[in-house]
Order: structure tokens, then C-alpha cells, then sequence
């Protein structure tokens, strides 16, 4: 056996073995601190990559359920204002078939028409104060809706503006700003003009309801799909726990042991002391 106090071979190969160790136990400390076994892009750059790319989608998924809650948010409010119009329409109708009545004395008539006409306005209030996010739907010229579809925006849910005001498509100028009920030949000819009004705001709600349920469906399908890319993400760059503190007892062993191993073969060129005594 050769002994040099200038060279202590044993003491560098402990020292090599326990400096990786140390920079194994730096490392599986750090798994455990940040649950990530891929936290940068220097610890694996390609799939730190395809990690990064897959969070900016699934933010980028956010602003889609955003949208998609605006959108949502803007048809219910356009559908409540319609049943309300759709309501008004029904004691419309009852107030001109009344009226129709040859046999009504003219102070019932013009109640009726009192009614009649103020039941008319209500419909340009509900219809104007049906706004939300600044958006209406149900009025002359509304806001079609088109809610962002997927992360690159480059698909969108449209659903379109129904014209429930007063002279409106839905309503026709029979039921405009002027209706009235006010004699037995126009309280006769409003009864069909109300009835094809209910028929044109059911079937314009029936298109909103079907918009409404779409945007719906379509977000359900959204936070499916967001979950779904956080969990390939984790399957990606998180760590294994378990194995994670099992390898961080080991390594903390191994230190330990290296240390001793380290002391022994610093110790060693004591031996030649004894040589020259």
C-alpha cells in the first residue's frame, strides 16, 4: 500500500461520493418543498416546455369561461325580460277580447283601453331595461351574443338578437307605440294581432332558450376540458411524494455515511506518523 501526504486518493472519492449526494438530497428537498418534480426548465427543458404551453392553455380557458358566463349571464337576463313580455301579451289579449263585447258600455270600454295601453308601455320599459354588461338583446337593433369558444379564439358560440319591442318583428307594427282597444272594430282585430305577437315571442324566447343551453353546455364541456389539461400538466412535471421521502431518508443515510467515510480516509495520513517513530 503506497501512503502520500500530498495525495489522499481515498479522501477524494469520498468527498466526489458525498458532493453527489449532497446534490441528490438538494434535489429531492426540493421536490418535496415545491411538490414539482420538473419546477424549471433546468431540471427537464423539454418538458418544462410542453408544460408551460399547457398551462398558457388552460389560463387561456378562463377567459373562454368568462366569456362563456357573460354570454350565458346576457341570453337569461334577454329570457326573463321575454316571459315578462310574454305575460303582458296574454293580459293584453284578454283586456282587447273584453273589449270586444258589443254589449260594453262606453266607461268599461275605456277602461279597458286604459289597461290595454298601459299594459303596451310596460312592454317598452321591460324590453329597455333588459340589459346586462351593457348588452340588450331583446330590443330594436340588440346585441347578438358571441361568447369565445376555445383558447385560440378562433371559434365562437353565436346567438342572435330577438326584436321584442314595441312595432318590433316579433310584435309588428299592429302593436305598436299607437295600439289601442278602444272600439269593438279594433279591440277585434288586436285579439289576432296579440295572438300572433304570443306566437312570435314564443317562438323568439324558444331561440334564446336554445342559445342559453348551449352556452351552458358548452362551459361544462370547458371546465371538463380545463381539469383535463391540469391533470396531464401534473402528470407532467408533479412529484412522487411518497417516493420522494422515502429517497430523502436514503439520502440523508447516505450523507451521514459519507461524512464517516470522509472522516476515515482524512484520518488515514495519521498512519504515517507512526512510521517515523
Amino acid at each position: 500500500m503506497t501512503f502520500s501526504v500530498n495525495t489522499n486518493v481515498g479522501a477524494m472519492i469520498a468527498l466526489q461520493n458525498l458532493s453527489k449526494t449532497q446534490a441528490d438530497l438538494m434535489t429531492t428537498q426540493n421536490r418535496v418543498n415545491t411538490g414539482l418534480k420538473v419546477a424549471t426548465a433546468k431540471d427537464n427543458g423539454a418538458i418544462w416546455a410542453i408544460a408551460q404551453n399547457q398551462r398558457a392553455t388552460s389560463t387561456s380557458l378562463n377567459s373562454v369561461i368568462d366569456s362563456l358566463n357573460r354570454g350565458q349571464s346576457t341570453v337569461d337576463v334577454a329570457l326573463s325580460a321575454g316571459s315578462s313580455v310574454s305575460d303582458l301579451l296574454l293580459q293584453m289579449k284578454e283586456k282587447a277580447l273584453a273589449s270586444s263585447d258589443v254589449t260594453l258600455d262606453a266607461n268599461s270600454r275605456t277602461a279597458l283601453n286604459d289597461e290595454f295601453k298601459s299594459l303596451r308601455d310596460q312592454i317598452s320599459k321591460v324590453v329597455t331595461n333588459a340589459v346586462f354588461n351593457g348588452g340588450n338583446m331583446i330590443k330594436s337593433g340588440g346585441t347578438t351574443i358571441q361568447a369565445l369558444a376555445n383558447a385560440d379564439a378562433t371559434s365562437v358560440i353565436t346567438v342572435a338578437t330577438q326584436d321584442l319591442s314595441l312595432g318590433g318583428a316579433a310584435l309588428t307594427t299592429n302593436i305598436g307605440a299607437s295600439a289601442s282597444i278602444g272600439t269593438v272594430t279594433t279591440a277585434t282585430a288586436m285579439i289576432a294581432f296579440v295572438n300572433t305577437a304570443i306566437a312570435n315571442v314564443s317562438s323568439a324566447l324558444s331561440k334564446l332558450g336554445t342559445g342559453s343551453k348551449s352556452l351552458a353546455s358548452h362551459m361544462t364541456f370547458i371546465h371538463k376540458l380545463q381539469d383535463t389539461v391540469n391533470a396531464g400538466i401534473g402528470n407532467l412535471v408533479d412529484a412522487d411524494l411518497a417516493k420522494e421521502s422515502a429517497n430523502l431518508q436514503a439520502l440523508q443515510t447516505k450523507q451521514q455515511l459519507g461524512i464517516q467515510a470522509l472522516s476515515i480516509a482524512n484520518q488515514s495520513s495519521s498512519i504515517l506518523l507512526g512510521l517515523f517513530r
